[in-house]
């Protein structure tokens, strides 16, 4: 495994180094807010009135999506942590800026559906970097191919989401349409890079997990 690389400045960095900033990555990703590098897809909408039931069920979807964007961020700093490639490394970590966008934009739209995020962000992300750490550790191929799994299974999930957010919510269904076609590019992404399909039963245990996530998301 490769266990060093270099930051901007030219000096080199080691597995420790970059734990340190990957934990680092996260407790931002958890405690502090994050702003967007793209405008919303829905800033261009007006808002439209909801009924308070309709309000309080966008509100947990959104709730729901933005813990999976939490997990997205733990899951590509993880595998960027220990991939063997700099090249790939530098994949993981762009993908994970590009994922930022959607933290943002869904943290966004549960406060104007005065919602809250879930109260366990930090358990979520702790969960999602061991799982992006083992794939990481199983190699650059197998870490790729978790991608895709993942992505593919995000890309449905959000697809159920459209279905299930209220009509009158032309806001939160632009950010999740949006968020599903991007989800849909960086797996065909991890494609080209090479990824290798996961063999069973971890694709069927990957989604179980996110059953028990999504469940809970909802309520909490």
């Amino acid at each position: 495994m490769q266990s060093e690389t270099s930051n901007s400045y030219g000096r080199r960095l080691s597995l420790g180094d970059r734990l340190i900033s990957a934990l680092d990555a996260g407790l931002r990703t958890v405690f502090v807010s994050t702003r967007a590098a793209r405008q919303s897809p829905s800033a261009t909408l007006h808002d439209t009135e909801l009924s308070a039931e309709e309000k309080q069920q966008a509100a947990a979807l959104m709730r729901v999506n933005h813990v999976g964007e939490i997990c997205a961020q733990a899951l590509y700093e993880s595998q960027a942590l220990f991939s063997r490639s700099e090249s790939l490394r530098k994949h993981f970590e762009q993908a994970a800026q590009e994922e930022l966008d959607h933290l943002a934009w869904t943290a966004d739209r549960v406060a104007e559906l005065d919602g809250h995020t879930s109260h366990l962000a930090p358990v979520w992300w702790v969960g999602a970097f061991a799982c992006g750490s083992l794939a990481g550790m199983a190699g650059d191929k197998w870490s790729l191919g978790f991608v895709v799994e993942t992505e593919r299974q995000v890309e449905a999930h959000l697809a159920s989401h459209l279905r299930r957010l209220p009509e009158a919510d032309t806001a939160s269904r632009a950010i999740v349409d949006q968020m599903r076609r991007e989800e849909a590019e960086h797996a065909e992404a991890a494609i080209s890079a090479g990824a290798r399909s996961l063999p069973p039963p971890i694709p069927d245990l990957m989604r179980a997990a996110a059953k028990v996530m999504t469940t809970v998301a909802h309520r909490i």
